[in-house]
C-alpha cells in the first residue's frame, strides 16, 4: 500500500511539473521578458529594504529611499 501512494505522489509530481511547463509554454517571448524584468525589480527592492534597515549614515540612508522609490515606480509602471 505505501507503495502505491509513492508511486501516486511521484505521479501527481510529474503531473504537476508537466502543468507548468505547459503554461510556461502559453507565454509569449515578451511575457517572459516582462516577468522577468519584474522579478529581477522585486528583488533589488528587497535587497534595498533589507539595507535600509541596517544602514546607520543619513546620506545612505536617503540614497536608498530614492533608490526604493524608483524601484516602486518602475514595479507600478
Amino acid at each position: 500500500m505505501a507503495r502505491g501512494w509513492e508511486s501516486k505522489s511521484v505521479e501527481q509530481q510529474q503531473d504537476e511539473a508537466a502543468s507548468k511547463k505547459e503554461r510556461h509554454e502559453l507565454l509569449t517571448p515578451e511575457q517572459i521578458a516582462e516577468r522577468q524584468r519584474r522579478q529581477g525589480l522585486e528583488l533589488s527592492r528587497q535587497r534595498i529594504l533589507q539595507q535600509l534597515q541596517v544602514a546607520c549614515n543619513p546620506r545612505h540612508r536617503q540614497m536608498l529611499q530614492r533608490a526604493l522609490a524608483e524601484l516602486e515606480e518602475r514595479l507600478r509602471g
